[in-house]
């Protein structure tokens, strides 16, 4: 059956407010929930940006079975593989067995900040590449030595291992992505719902023998409140940025770009790639792209880091029930 998830959106809330959201979501019902893992919010109206591996330790304490996710770690600039492959494993131990590592090759707006530069994508999936064989390599337990094109590793050893191991999710967008990190990954991340990318990837995996159950995990933003003029304000404010596109969007280094390169999306724009306002049929209808492109769990995200608690109160559980009868 099809999974639904929640977002912790470390960019429109800070940390107490990030554990207690995670314990409303578990209360409410949902499967799964995911966590970004970013430097800077997208737009200075987010306001918020606390450390996601601290956040998620607390979450890990907080809540008893809803599962945990990275969405998503760049484990190649500021973080070196091996500290990467430490936290996470260290966060399954707490989160006893509950936690998938979930991988990316990043974006400019956080990952610039340790002054390393910014390379071209082809540059940063061979990073990411190099970045989960090491991180593989240490989930062995076994002492660690690596000196490769981007890192290098030295008498390197994870002591804590969690008796469950970390399943890694990769994120992919188009045909090089699935080639490259079919074969070194568990699951699949998308950020949008193409049948052609999942159907690829399971393709790539079946084609070098390994396991046909891999997940595929997505992601899609939500503006729920009862007016929906207010929606519509409020996704215009916080999300527009949506619009723009990864490809866009992974370049851009700051707060201002992304203000600057979104300065004539209308309301009217941003409302047409994200459902507002009360109409649950309506968010179920956006989120059913999902399902029919081969998703198999699909993480909501609710716009506003103030409007979390009337979300819970009025409107997680009926949506929840509306997506679970509509879905395989």
């Amino acid at each position: 059956m099809t999974r639904f998830g929640y977002t912790l959106m470390t960019e429109q809330n800070g940390p107490k407010d990030l554990v207690r959201n995670a314990v409303a979501a578990e209360r409410s019902g949902f499967d799964f929930q995911v966590c970004s893992d970013h430097f800077s919010p997208w737009l200075s109206a987010q306001g918020h940006a606390p450390h996601a591996w601290t956040t998620l330790g607390a979450v890990a304490n907080a809540t008893e079975t809803t599962e945990l996710m990275t969405y998503v770690t760049c484990p190649t600039m500021r973080y070196h593989p091996a500290i990467v492959a430490q936290q996470a494993a260290t966060l399954q131990i707490l989160a006893e067995g509950r936690f998938t590592l979930g991988l990316g090759s990043g974006e400019n707006l956080n990952e610039h900040v340790v002054g390393q530069g910014w390379p071209t994508i082809g540059r940063r999936q061979d990073m990411l590449r190099e970045a989960i064989q090491i991180i593989r390599e240490l989930f062995t337990g076994d002492l660690v030595d690596w000196q490769g094109d981007y890192f290098q590793v030295d008498s390197a050893r994870l002591w804590d291992l969690p008796d469950t191991p970390v399943a890694i999710a990769t994120a992919v967008s188009g045909d090089r992505s699935v080639e490259v990190f079919a074969p070194l990954s568990d699951h699949l991340i998308a950020v949008e719902p193409k049948a052609d990318v999942v159907d690829g990837w399971h393709e790539a995996r079946r084609g070098t023998g390994l396991a046909a159950d891999s997940r595929v995990i997505g992601q899609i933003p939500i503006c729920w409140d009862r007016d929906r003029d207010v929606a519509v304000d409020r996704a215009h404010d916080q999300f527009r940025w949506f619009a723009g596109g990864w490809a866009v969007n992974a370049d851009l280094p700051t707060t201002a770009g992304f203000a600057g390169a979104t300065q004539f999306v209308r309301p009217e724009d941003t409302a047409e790639s994200i459902p507002c306002g009360p109409d649950l049929d309506a968010i179920v209808k956006a989120v059913s792209a999902y399902w029919e492109a081969g998703f198999t769990d699909i993480a909501l995200v609710q716009v506003g880091g103030d409007h979390q608690d009337s979300f819970f109160e009025e409107a997680a559980a009926p949506l929840l029930d509306k997506l679970r009868a509509a879905a395989p």
